[in-house]
């Protein structure tokens, strides 16, 4: 039996037969740091000085999560650079997507203190640490403004405090097959509830110029799926080609991220990607070719938001809707 039917099986004995789609929710694309080398925030093309011309509306944020819960898409984390508002606002904002969605949801904030996590517990079911590579030279290189410890130091008091953790891997970076085994030692080391893996995505300023190669990406997920039967685990996409999708749930992925769903709804990619998770084997139970026929504007009033907020969140929900329709 080869690696890939072995994760396969593995996935079967322990899961049902479905897949999702995960949406991280971006509050900024801003970052305070932004010198990790494959990063876009790193390039002087992107780089912003100024947080709040970064910052996304409240409203814009909030837009997503309503038509993430009426498309099913499971909210993969709430995320953003550095910097981004103070953290009381983060808190706030948190909360109102937890109340949308009715329940409570991940976040991939950076190092959080103990005060900080403390403060999300009400709203926040599970933390996430951006290592992006355990292979500490490596590590070092790409991201030398952003230590592993610090990263460590917070999953451990994310354990104290009850939380569920997790970690984001870049494929790609110039890690090496024989760095699976560091990665295995720090998912059990943390006892992690789920990890999500990301295939590089090469941007133009960076030392990157191409994506890994789907099979060398697939066998990550795979290999992963096999030391850890039971972990939860979530792979991206590419948005140019996600003609992989059925290649990664076939390593053991539970679910699918990282693809720019708004923009490309009921597109030829997204039609490929639902063919391909039936041809998995799999039930997607998240929308991305048809919208429901609701009424959105109803489905804000539902929020019982302050007036203003309420009506930004009806115009930019709207604006979203039409692109989709299109």
């Amino acid at each position: 039996m080869n690696y890939l039917e072995k994760s396969k099986r593995s996935f079967q004995e322990n899961f049902r037969p479905i897949a999702w789609f995960g949406r991280c929710i971006f509050l900024s694309w801003y970052c305070q740091v932004a010198t990790c080398k494959f990063c876009f925030r790193s390039t002087t093309k992107h780089r912003i000085n100024n947080a709040k011309s970064a910052r996304r509306s409240v409203a814009s944020i909030l837009t997503d999560a309503i038509l993430g819960k009426n498309l099913n898409w499971r909210i993969e984390f709430i995320t953003g650079g550095y910097g981004i508002f103070e953290f009381k606002k983060i808190v706030e904002i948190t909360k109102l997507v937890s109340k949308i969605y009715n329940q409570k949801i991940w976040v991939n904030l950076g190092k959080l203190t103990k005060k900080e996590l403390k403060q999300l517990k009400p709203y926040v079911e599970g933390i996430c640490a951006s290592i992006e590579t355990v292979e500490p030279k490596l590590h070092n290189k790409i991201c030398p403004d952003k230590p592993i410890e610090p990263y460590e130091n917070m999953l451990k008091i994310a354990t104290e405090l009850g939380f569920k953790k997790s970690i984001t891997i870049v494929i790609g970076l110039g890690e090496k097959k024989q760095d699976i085994k560091l990665l295995h030692k720090f998912i059990k080391k943390h006892n992690l509830d789920r990890i999500t893996f990301y295939a590089l995505k090469p941007v133009k300023g960076t030392p990157y110029t191409q994506s890994p190669d789907p099979e060398y990406y697939s066998w990550w997920v795979a290999q992963t799926r096999i030391e850890f039967p039971k972990l939860e685990i979530i792979a991206g996409l590419t948005p140019k080609n996600p003609d992989y999708t059925k290649l990664i749930l076939e390593s053991g992925a539970n679910a699918i991220t990282k693809f720019p769903v708004v923009r490309k709804f009921n597109s030829k990619e997204t039609r490929l990607i639902e063919s391909q998770v039936k041809q998995a084997g799999r039930e997607f139970i998240s929308e991305i070719n048809k919208l429901p026929d609701i009424d959105w504007d109803n489905e804000v009033d539902k929020l019982n938001l302050d007036k203003q907020l309420t009506k930004e969140i009806k115009i930019k929900l709207n604006d979203y809707i039409k692109k989709m329709k299109n």
